[in-house]
């Protein structure tokens, strides 16, 4: 259990530069809002073009770290998730079947159609969450017990308060998509898994932990 241990000195050090990183991305965003040459538009595009290269520094980051020794403990300490939440999101399993990395079979778009399915349910288009189940699941699930379940959520956790970013991830021959909720008394997971042919084989809510 010593990889689960936290590393107060390690704690610290990435605090003061998780701090660092924060202030340098305000004092840049600052300059950018404060320049009257800049349009709302342009701030947009400004910012998701940072992101997209943040997340491949990210990426790059955690290869080294993990090149230079460090657990997915480690890494997930680092960045406030499980290890594995960190593995899922930054490993790059190799499909022992085939050889291939396992994330070449990603479902395109697989993190935008989970929360595209996640935001009809919680605006109540019942209907529409079920537009891409899979046979199965849709004669378990019609627009009624869709609607059923969400009533048992809300009522058994409270309003639904936040939604975190979803993450998609291979598992097998299935794509899933685990999107963050945090409701007014608890905290769940919706997994979303689809298909190779892109429909939904799944729809679950899971506590904190739960594989």
């Amino acid at each position: 259990m010593l990889d689960v241990m936290a590393d107060e000195t390690g704690s610290e050090a990435a605090g003061a530069a998780a701090a660092d990183g924060r202030e340098a991305a305000r004092g840049l965003l600052g300059q950018l809002f404060a320049a009257e040459s800049a349009s709302p538009l342009d701030a947009i595009a400004f910012i998701q073009g940072a992101a997209s290269e943040i997340a491949d520094g990210t990426q790059a980051a955690v290869e080294r770290a993990r090149t230079a020794g460090h657990t997915w403990a480690e890494v997930g300490q680092v960045l406030g998730i499980s290890r594995q939440a960190a593995f899922q999101r930054f490993g790059r399993p190799v499909d022992p079947r085939t050889g291939q990395p396992m994330a070449a079979a990603l479902l395109p778009g697989a993190a935008e159609r989970g929360a595209a399915l996640l935001a009809d349910l919680v605006a109540g288009r019942w209907a529409t969450v079920g537009r891409d189940f899979d046979e199965r699941v849709a004669q378990k699930l019609d627009a009624d017990r869709i609607a059923v379940l969400w009533a048992r959520l809300t009522g058994m956790f409270g309003r639904l308060e936040r939604v975190g970013e979803p993450l998609a991830f291979q598992a097998a021959d299935r794509t899933l998509v685990d999107i963050p909720l945090s409701f007014e008394a608890a905290e769940r997971t919706a997994r979303i898994s689809y298909d190779p042919n892109g429909k939904v084989a799944g729809l679950h809510f899971l506590p904190p932990g739960f594989a």
